[in-house]
């Protein structure tokens, strides 16, 4: 069963990108989607940074994101919220799941998950395109985890996917909504995704639990974003299920790609908004080339 569309006293949209590299296309689309249906809606854009990937996010890059927005001409509501200013909050949310037996440890390092996934001619693989995990720590003892873990053993938290559906009432879903305001329920499929990541011990939280709780403690009403994101919107519905929080609409915009047809990406060193104001185009260019003048 899907979701029912919720009543909203004020509609809330919110851009969240990660300081790991530079704005491209793909990104001025998305903010500026936000942008336009949030006037339409008569609601506020909020900013968020998700900066709790310590390893590739970085101050200069959240510099070049404000220097980006700005030259957009884009005005944001309210505070900025930074996602390493809350990880506690992460943490906290992912003991609570744990302390219901909806979250285990698992000590399984990549290389250990590809040797048990090569012992199959088969194997499902989830939206992305990655093996699902094969259940390898399911079964560990809690005593034997507990000792594991005192020892310093590195691992990770992964969420107990059909224990959860269980949890939930076998069902989830959510309102995609269109620019013209149409509105259709989805039946979410988040088995797809097997037992995710929701924690690691150098970060106590993933983007899907950041992310679930971000929206509800921002009040955000509406999600914007690409549809690459959109299978794993799934996941973010059972959480916010499991964690009491509401469940917004969404929007999936289209993606932009290169002249070789593949999607615009920071990890492709994606021609950036700084490179093309350097080479002299302007921020009115950019919309009108976005369909937004």
């Amino acid at each position: 069963m899907a979701a029912s569309s919720p009543v909203f006293a004020e509609p809330v949209f919110r851009f969240a990108p990660s300081p790991n590299g530079r704005l491209h296309l793909g990104h001025a689309l998305s903010v500026l989607t936000n942008e336009r249906l949030a006037h339409k809606l008569g609601g506020r854009l909020l900013l968020r940074i998700e900066d709790i990937d310590i390893t590739r996010c970085k101050p200069e890059f959240e510099a070049g994101i404000r220097e980006d927005l700005a030259w957009l001409g884009l005005r944001f509501d309210g505070a900025v919220r930074r996602q390493s200013e809350h990880v506690e909050s992460y943490a906290e949310a992912a003991r609570r799941l744990q302390a219901r037996g909806l979250v285990y440890p698992c000590f399984c390092s990549r290389q250990v998950i590809k040797r048990a996934v090569a012992l199959h001619k088969a194997w499902r693989v989830d939206p992305d395109g990655a093996p699902l995990y094969p259940g390898t720590c399911r079964a560990c003892d809690p005593a034997e985890a507990a000792a594991r873990i005192g020892a310093g053993e590195p691992h990770l938290l992964r969420l107990a996917m059909d224990r959860a559906i269980e949890v939930i009432g076998g069902a989830a879903g959510y309102v995609a909504f269109d620019e013209a305001g149409q509105e259709r329920s989805v039946a979410a499929e988040p088995a797809d995704w097997g037992d995710v990541v929701l924690a690691r011990k150098e970060v106590p939280t993933s983007y899907h639990l950041s992310v679930a709780l971000d929206d509800a403690l921002q009040g955000v009403t509406h999600v914007v974003r690409g549809r690459d994101l959109e299978a794993a919107t799934d996941i973010h519905v059972v959480l916010q299920r499991l964690l009491g929080l509401p469940t917004p609409r969404y929007h999936f915009h289209p993606l932009l790609s290169d002249e070789t047809g593949q999607k615009l990406a920071k990890s492709r060193l994606s021609e950036s908004l700084a490179d093309l104001r350097a080479r002299g185009v302007t921020a009115a260019e950019i919309r009108a080339q976005l369909s937004f003048d």
